[in-house]
Order: C-alpha cells, then structure tokens, then sequence
C-alpha cells in the first residue's frame, strides 16, 4: 500500500483551499469598484496573507497602501505591499507592532474609501492589539492558559475578542467609517465568520458576560493574570457593528469534497472531527475496526484540542496519528492513517502532522523509545520522529484546519 497515494490525496485537500484561486475568483466576478476621489486600502491577515495579497493585488485599483501580516513561516515579500511577519500560535512584539501598524493604516480611511480585507486561519495571535491597559505579557500568558486546557479555537476566540481593538468587529470599528468588504479563508469548522481569526469583521461569539462563564466553567477565571479579569468585567457597552461585506472563499469542507473527486470511491465520514483528541481517536479505531471487508477511503476533516498533562513536544495530528497507531497495534488488516493540519504546521513543531502504519509503534520501539510513555508525556513527535512517521510539507500559504486519511487494505478472508 504506497504511502505516496495518501500524502498525494492529503496535497489535493491543500490545493482545494489555495487562497489566491479563491481570491481571483472572488474579484473576477465581483470588482473593486470605488467612488469618485475615493481610495482602496488592502489589508492582508493569516498564514495565508502573503499568497491573498499576491492574488489581490493585480486584480483591484491601485490601493493607497497594502498591508500583509502573516506568521514567520509563510513571510515573503509581495511586490507592492508591506509585509510583517509575528507570532503564532503565542502573540509576540512583532505581532503588538504590527497590530499598531494595522489601526494605523485604517485609521487613514476616509468616508469615500474602501478596505479590502483578506482573512485567513491565523489571524487573532498575530495581531494581540491588546485593549488598554493590558500588555503583551497579559495576552501571551492568557493564550498559554487557553492553549494548555484543551479549549477548542472557537472558545479561545470568544474570550480573545473581548480583549482587542481589532477582533469581535474590531476591524470594522477602526476602519470606519470606510466601507469594508473581507475575502475569508476558513479555518474554523462549520464557517461562523465570528470564529475566523477571532472574527475581525463579524459580532463577537459571545457576550463579555458569556465569555466570562465559559472561563468560570473550565476553571480558567482564577487562574487569569488580574488584569485580564479586571478587562473581562468591564461592562460592554458598544454601539452596533458597521456594515460589511463578507464572503467565504474556501473551507475545511471544500478541501474534502475536492479529495473525494480525486478518489470518487472515498467516503466523507465526518466534517467536523472535534473534541478531545483521545475521542477522535476511538472514533477513527471503530470506523476501522467495524469496516467491511472491502477496500475503504475514508475521509475526516475537523480540528481535535489536546489536554497537555505532559513536557514533550507534538500537536494534535501527530498525537491523533500516534492514537490511531495505538488503537489498531497488532490488527491484521493492512492500513494507513494520516493526519495533517493544512498549514503545513502542527503545534510549535516543523511537522504537519503524521503518517501511520501497522509497523509505526515497532519501529519506535526498535529506536529506543516507549510509546505509552511518550504518549503521556505529549511527545507525539519524538514517538513519530522515532519511527520516522512524521508527515512534513513544509509551509503551505493556506490553513483550513485539520485533514484525516484512514486507508484499508481488503481485509484476509
């Protein structure tokens, strides 16, 4: 069973989600148009920044400025727009400046103006744009704390965006009274644009009371740095969101149904694997181990949270691909399993995610190393770099969340 049939499928996933096809296309059919006098700023937010600009750019009227802001990975230059690159998944300097210089360029929008903004998966961590008066420092510690308890990105987002001048609608307050209209790359299951890079240009997901709750609920209050819970028990009291114009280009679910058109006999078993890493797992186990005896493609595509309890190093693919590997250890049927996130990133490591076989915990075994040890102490990578089972494809341009591959051999009969 040649592993390249599986790693060409998951490429296929990644090139349905290409940000600039979706960019041209989106211009094409529907132009910039601008009044007389008036101006065109593009701004450019997410890992998949840099290739949205390049595909904007020739594309609309000369903008007055063009700004791209996109994590270190995927900066490069862009001819005619500024790039900046910062942090992520943790906000860091780069990432305040670059906020700063973001509300600068906004603030320069006049009435007869327009902001184009190009939005992909990414977006909220680099640019923190904290609310005064907290700090970077305040920002960073609370997305270690959100980070470390498993919270899945759509609760992380719906505390963050009461925390900044440019998420839960931010953006379009700063950029009034301009009229904006956002190009949108998801990277969140189900698309709610709130969600989306902490939805710049969209109503926040929850009330500032709302999220408050959430955080009491998963017994993070406490632990919040005091200024952060000093901001969060403001009152909210903002005035409704300008209007905006917001289109979706690509998903987590196009990228799916563009595998299945290469591999018309896969079957889509799920577009929204989430949840605990551990229960996606079992999830993906059964589907294997209650399958038929025929040939199977079965295709997930979601996003999984893991609880870290340990030191090591790894991300959710990998440790869903060592799960999987766990789960189906000695079974005689012949498979493969890949998970990868569609960055080309999983966690803080150089790896997408992983690719494993039946003889993936032998081969961890014959380098030295222990796969349940590994596996409580959240060293996925170790455990994949052991067997050298760790799927790598360097930086994409894109990010539409998490892709799954579980491929059987015909069972022995």
């Amino acid at each position: 069973m040649p592993r390249h049939q599986i790693i060409n499928l998951f490429e296929a996933g990644i090139l349905a989600a290409d940000p600039s096809r979706g960019v041209a296309q989106a211009l094409r059919t529907d132009p910039v148009r601008l009044s007389a006098g008036g101006r065109l700023f593009v701004l450019a937010v997410g890992k998949a920044a840099a290739r949205m600009m390049r595909a904007a750019l020739p594309l609309v009227p000369a903008p007055a400025k063009a700004l791209v802001v996109t994590n270190y990975e995927n900066a490069a230059p862009v001819s005619g727009a500024e790039v900046l690159a910062a942090g992520h998944p943790v906000p860091d300097e780069a990432g305040l400046a670059a906020g700063q210089a973001v509300m600068r360029m906004l603030a320069e929008a006049g009435p007869d103006d327009q902001v184009l903004a190009l939005i992909s998966g990414g977006g909220s961590a680099l640019l923190p744009a904290p609310t005064p008066p907290l700090t970077l420092e305040d920002k960073a510690a609370l997305s270690r704390l959100l980070l470390g308890a498993g919270l899945d990105i759509v609760a992380m987002n719906s505390v963050r965006q009461h925390l900044s001048e440019l998420k839960g609608g931010g953006l379009l307050r700063q950029a009034a009274p301009a009229q904006v209209r956002a190009l949108i790359l998801s990277d969140v299951i189900g698309d709610d644009l709130r969600a989306i890079a902490s939805g710049m240009t969209a109503e926040p997901l929850l009330s500032r009371d709302a999220a408050v709750a959430l955080l009491k609920t998963a017994e993070l209050w406490t632990k919040l740095p005091p200024s952060v819970r000093d901001a969060l028990a403001q009152p909210q009291t903002q005035e409704p969101l300008p209007k905006v114009r917001n289109q979706l280009i690509g998903s987590n679910r196009m990228s799916l149904d563009a595998m299945k058109a290469v591999w018309p006999d896969a079957v889509i078993l799920s577009d929204a694997l989430t949840g605990d890493v551990a229960a996606a797992a079992a999830q993906i186990i059964a589907h294997a181990r209650t399958a038929g005896p025929a040939p199977l493609m079965a295709l997930f595509g979601g996003e999984t949270t893991v609880n870290l309890k340990g030191t090591g190093m790894g991300g959710r693919n990998q440790e869903l691909a060592l799960r999987v590997a766990m789960g189906l250890d000695g079974w005689p049927r012949k498979w493969l399993f890949l998970s990868g996130g569609t960055d080309g990133r999983d966690g803080p490591t150089d790896a997408a995610g992983g690719l494993t076989a039946p003889d993936t915990l032998h081969r961890i075994r014959a380098a030295g190393g222990d796969p349940a040890a590994l596996l409580a102490n959240n060293d996925s990578y170790q455990a994949l770099d052991l067997a050298g089972h760790l799927l790598r494809t360097n930086a994409t341009g894109t990010n539409v969340a998490d892709l799954q591959i579980l491929l059987l051999d015909a069972a022995n009969t």
